[in-house]
């Protein structure tokens, strides 16, 4: 559906990624599902090469100064390579969002381009062992002596821990702060005192090098503080956006790969005399997936429309949380349907639908879960309501007994 709303130029890039993830090696999906590769270091270098990494980025650091819409027809086609590649490709958008619309030219220069350039490879430290959801409530320390930061703390499901050269780590600048004016961010390089303690075992998501990452004492030049000191919501909060549209475009690709599959199975499957697409029970569950395809399809590019048009802060923050939402929550519903259609060969090794569903259920966790999404959804919603007019027809006097004021009880 969303083809027909492409530029040519548009197009020519969704062209461009979808001849580069063919030549993706099967036997590196395969070694890393079965975790005999942990960092997968040579993807993100063919991807540098092909000048696929952070598209959305300045030329003059090494990207195509393109926009959401153009990085949504990207990643669509890197989701089909399942959530480890995809969120490790992600990761150049993630991190170097921070950098490019807070960093230093010194520190665009330093890790920004070179990290576009496929030369050194990044991270982001967020969650700690303590808590998920609630992210301000870090007890990672960063205290200031002289033209150094102390940091101290630790983070887990570090997504490409494994392999990074730096970390875009969150930590506590003022414990006696309010938590929202406490936190600070910085880009660690790996040395002294940084060290990625264990490397998970996932259900799915494999091969990303996943890990928690222990930080003993480790100076951190002042320099390498990103924005203001204890100014870090600000930039958690801008991050938060191509955080969740990347979850969000991902999924969508990764779920209409399980579809094709398992449509395609269905033309040529037979039970009963016939192809299993003539019943009803089989095809109606294609066409669901179709209708919830292209329904996250609409909203996800519509928000990705809106966010390149720099809508106010709030509507982008309401929308890209509807947009993760959806987006994960119908993958989830569509790789377990295309699951139902194959049967017994889909929970098998010989399609790659249970590897797809497994990799599936962290969508709808990570960079918030969606039960976060649904509390960011109403609070803007209704913020906006507070102080929004009410427009056009006023339908609640349409009623008949409207005017009957003293059947109104609020209290």
């Amino acid at each position: 559906m969303i083809n027909n709303l492409l530029t040519e130029k548009q197009r020519l890039l969704q062209s461009e990624v979808r001849d580069f993830v063919k030549e993706v090696p099967k036997e590196l999906l395969i070694a890393m599902d079965e975790e005999k590769v942990h960092y997968p270091r040579e993807f993100l270098v063919n991807a540098a090469q092909s000048k696929l990494l952070g598209l959305r980025f300045p030329e003059k650091y090494g990207g195509r100064g393109l926009g959401w819409q153009d990085e949504y027809v990207a990643l669509e086609q890197i989701g089909v390579l399942g959530t480890s590649l995809a969120c490790l490709y992600s990761l150049v958008s993630i991190v170097g969002e921070a950098i490019n619309c807070f960093g230093t030219e010194k520190q665009k220069e330093k890790y920004l381009k070179p990290t576009i350039e496929g030369k050194i490879f990044t991270a982001e430290a967020l969650t700690e062992p303590r808590g998920g959801s609630d992210f301000f409530g870090a007890t990672t320390i960063a205290k200031r002596e002289g033209d150094y930061y102390i940091l101290n703390g630790q983070k887990r499901f570090v997504v490409g821990a494994e392999g990074a050269d730096y970390f875009l780590v969150y930590a506590k600048t003022d414990p006696t702060a309010p938590s929202h004016k406490s936190i600070s961010a910085f880009l660690v390089d790996r040395g002294p005192g940084v060290e990625v303690g264990y490397v998970y075992g996932l259900l799915g998501t494999r091969g990303g090098g996943a890990g928690r990452v222990v930080f003993n004492n480790v100076k951190v030049p002042k320099e390498n503080l990103i924005g203001k000191e204890n100014g870090a919501a600000e930039i958690f909060y801008q991050m938060m956006v191509p955080e969740r549209m990347t979850s969000a475009i991902g999924a969508l690709g990764l779920a209409d790969v399980a579809m094709d599959i398992a449509a395609r199975y269905s033309t040529r499957r037979k039970a009963f005399a016939k192809t299993i697409k003539d019943f009803q029970a089989v095809s109606f569950k294609i066409a669901d997936s179709l209708t919830e395809l292209d329904a996250a399809r609409a909203l996800t590019y519509n928000t990705a429309l809106i966010v390149d048009g720099k809508a106010d802060g709030s509507t982008q923050r309401r929308l890209v949380s509807e947009a993760k939402k959806l987006a994960t929550e119908t993958a989830w519903k569509v790789v377990n349907a295309a699951m139902q259609v194959m049967g017994g060969i889909g929970y098998t090794n010989v399609y790659p639908i249970e590897k797809l569903l497994r990799d599936s259920r962290i969508l709808m966790i990570w960079t918030g879960t969606n039960e976060i999404m649904n509390l960011i959804i109403q609070h803007e919603y209704y913020k906006g309501l507070e102080k929004s007019a009410q427009t056009g027809r006023n339908v609640e006097e349409d009623a008949k007994e409207a005017d009957k004021c003293e059947e109104k009880v609020y209290e």
